[in-house]
């Protein structure tokens, strides 16, 4: 007894012991034949991927591009390895079930539905290599190559399905489309994500609103981080504490979120600050105020020119400037004002030809916001905190040179100390403050 008689007198009892004999109608000579089949298909099979991606690989290691070895892990090689036994199959099938009809039909069935995987297969390999290889040029690596890439894929699986149900009802393609065109509103429900991530990744694209290496926030979905992958259904975006957020691509269409790409691509990140300055430490220069002030030399030739404008416009008035309030005056606020205009005017790490400013906000019950408004030469995140926070250390401690104060509420040894202060009061001490 020969190796292929003992295999199938293996396998023919086994189907007996298990009743599938009787179900099938597999007598001994069929079932020899569908052994030889799987056989020759197995060995074939085996020596022709051998040979093949033996083939590839050598090819690929002498050639200076690197498509051909994104050809080798996407398994392109092995999936073309597969054609050849499956001509064979189909052109030895005919004679090897000759006396058996039905199974001959079912055995081309298979191989025909085969066939249809095996295209999409190496389509598939093809998309993937393809993808893979624009992510490694400059001019597609900020592109959704992944969400194109899906979408093709998804595209070349819808159809096989198709060619696959036609094959298995024995109908006409164009009936099979009107069967699923009756069973849209199922399809449309089941891929509703799909549907929806498509849409999205292509207007997306087109309108440039996100590309990968982005920085994006998006507070919904606590998003604040660069975006590494757009795909067909989501976008991953690697926060700055290193956790990964996930977003549904269709939600960059349905809802709003920030891109920080402007900023990145300008010539300088903004500034934005307040100091909150209390009202009662705002007051009208006088003379021996303008003497002290005259000192910081920063506004000296301001106060100089422009107190000469306020005396010469308050002479021509007739003002009595023995009492401050009386026609124009300087005063600390104002003064101020313009220190950190010229401050800001002489920092290196400005970016002097766009706006610089100094402006007051509306009054608030915290004082007078003075708000900083600029922008830094350099936009890397680190260097951008050091340069703002070197700004306001500096105009904070300067404050006091000007008699401002800075607004904050009252801690609790502010209010021990208040107490402690109102305890060593006489009670006939008529400066003694009243509660």
């Amino acid at each position: 007894m020969n190796s292929l008689e003992w295999l199938t007198r293996l396998v023919y009892n086994y189907l007996i012991d298990h009743g599938v004999e009787e179900k099938l109608a597999i007598n001994a000579n069929l079932l020899t034949n569908i052994v030889l089949v799987v056989l020759i298909v197995l060995i074939f099979d085996w020596f022709s991927r051998k040979i093949i991606v033996s083939f590839f690989k050598a090819f690929s290691n002498k050639t200076k591009t690197t498509f051909d070895d994104f050809l080798v892990i996407s398994n392109f090689p092995k999936y073309v390895g597969h054609i050849l036994p499956l001509i064979l199959v189909v052109n030895i099938i005919p004679s090897i079930f000759s006396d058996y009809t039905d199974w001959g039909k079912l055995a081309l069935k298979v191989s025909d539905i085969y066939m249809i995987v095996l295209v999409v297969w190496i389509l598939r390999s093809l998309v993937k290599t393809t993808r893979d290889f624009l992510k490694t040029k400059e001019a597609f690596a900020d592109k959704p190559v992944d969400s194109f890439a899906q979408i093709m894929i998804i595209v070349f699986w819808c159809i096989a399905g198709l060619f696959i149900f036609s094959e298995l009802t024995n109908k006409s393609l164009i009936t099979s489309l009107g069967t699923l065109g009756a069973a849209s509103a199922i399809i449309l429900l089941v891929f509703k994500d799909t549907i929806l991530g498509f849409v999205a990744s292509i207007q997306v694209s087109v309108n440039d609103m996100v590309r990968v290496g982005d920085w994006i926030t998006q507070q919904k979905y606590g998003a604040d981080g660069d975006v590494i992958e757009i795909n067909l259904t989501t976008v991953k975006v690697k926060n700055f504490d290193n956790t990964i957020t996930t977003i549904p691509t269709y939600a960059l269409i349905s809802d709003s979120f920030q891109n920080w790409r402007g900023m990145q691509n300008s010539d300088g990140r903004r500034i934005k600050r307040a100091i909150y300055l209390k009202s009662n430490s705002i007051k009208f220069l006088t003379v021996e105020d303008l003497e002290k002030f005259s000192k910081i030399q920063d506004v000296k030739e301001y106060i100089y020119h422009r107190q000469k404008d306020i005396d010469k416009f308050n002479d021509a008035k007739g003002y009595d400037k023995s009492i401050l309030v009386n026609g124009r005056g300087q005063t600390n606020l104002g003064l101020f004002r313009k220190y950190c205009d010229e401050y800001l005017k002489n920092h290196p790490a400005l970016n002097k030809d766009m706006l610089m400013m100094t402006r007051h906000l509306p009054p608030t019950p915290q004082g007078i916001p003075l708000e900083i408004y600029a922008f830094s030469s350099d936009k890397r995140w680190v260097n951008y905190e050091r340069i703002m926070a070197d700004v306001f250390e500096h105009l904070i401690a300067a404050v006091t040179y000007f008699d401002l104060e800075i607004f904050e509420y009252p801690t609790g040894k502010d209010v021990l100390k208040l107490n402690a202060a109102s305890s060593f009061q006489k009670p006939d001490d008529p400066s003694r403050t009243q509660f």
